[in-house]
């Protein structure tokens, strides 16, 4: 059996605010090229925290990142990183911030070093992709929630990462947004980790899921469908058909 190559590793990770309890305890987490993870834990449980130390966002107490073979410790080290990586926040108004949505889905490959034209050419195959052309004058602040997501969505790709880590990318969609997006998530050809509650969502994206508990990674198993494309995670997640 061929083992894909390990993009991300986290190994041994201790965080904690000061004057708090630590929220991840000695976790470990690892992500091989062409993963596809779904991630389900109750809030609080530090799965954003987990993204945040991943991309450099937060710095652990101890323990050791290694990303694409090198280990990780200064901010300067995780420039590369966040260029390979992409991460979609919870919140999308976290990541919209320029008045229109063509300047901010060119804003980073602008980062990259691309001249003004290669920005505007890449943001424009990027929402033409995500079936978003015409979006592009539209004004962000004014753009509804399920369109925010998308947008966001196309801000992380436009950056052309190997990776994709996403945090409740579902919630608050509707039913036909939620549709495309997982169209756009499946047709994608990364490596792709995603926090969400929404166990059909996951049913249809991910391969293999992880929960957390008591600042670890809980198990590691792979996601078994029922005919009608529920996950029901051994029953070890309470949650009910809607």
């Amino acid at each position: 059996m061929i083992v894909s190559p390990v993009v991300l590793s986290l190994k041994k990770i201790c965080f904690g605010y000061p004057g708090g309890q630590l929220i991840l305890n000695d976790l470990d987490f690892h992500i091989h090229a062409g993963d596809r993870i779904g991630l389900v834990a109750p809030n609080g449980s530090g799965k954003t925290t987990l993204f945040h130390v991943a991309m450099g966002l937060l710095k652990p107490v101890s323990g050791t990142i290694e990303a694409f073979g090198k280990v990780r410790k200064k901010e300067a080290d995780f420039v590369e990183v966040r260029r390979r990586i992409g991460l979609l926040f919870q919140d999308a108004d976290d990541q919209l911030f320029s008045p229109t949505v063509l300047d901010d889905v060119a804003f980073g490959p602008l980062n990259l070093g691309k001249t003004r034209e290669e920005a505007v050419n890449v943001a424009e195959k990027t929402l033409d992709f995500l079936g978003l052309t015409g979006f592009e004058d539209r004004v962000t602040h004014k753009l509804s929630g399920g369109e925010k997501r998308l947008v966001s969505l196309a801000t992380v790709l436009a950056m052309e990462p190997e990776v994709l880590l996403l945090d409740e990318p579902s919630t608050g969609l509707d039913a036909a947004t939620k549709e495309k997006l997982i169209d756009i998530l499946n047709s994608l050809d990364l490596s792709l980790v995603f926090i969400s509650h929404e166990f059909d969502f996951l049913s249809q994206t991910a391969q293999h899921i992880y929960t957390m508990e008591n600042g670890r990674i809980l198990f590691d198993k792979e996601l078994h469908l029922h005919t009608h494309q529920h996950a029901h995670l051994m029953g070890q997640q309470p949650h009910k058909h809607i």
